[in-house]
């Protein structure tokens, strides 16, 4: 496992743990998509690091 998709997934799964919190305080919308979007993207970078350090 390299630092760089370890670090993307860690981000991603603290953006995720916003997203939940964003929805349990009632949060706008928009702003738990926006979040949602970015920890997706920080957690599909990561896993997608880790295959071609497996390949």
């Amino acid at each position: 496992m390299t630092g760089l998709s370890t670090i993307l997934i860690v981000v991603g799964l603290f953006l995720a743990g916003g997203v939940y919190s964003f929805w349990k305080q009632k949060m706008p919308t928009g702003l738990i998509v926006l979040v949602s979007i970015g920890a997706v993207m920080c957690l599909v970078a990561g896993v997608m690091r880790l295959q071609g350090v497996w390949d």
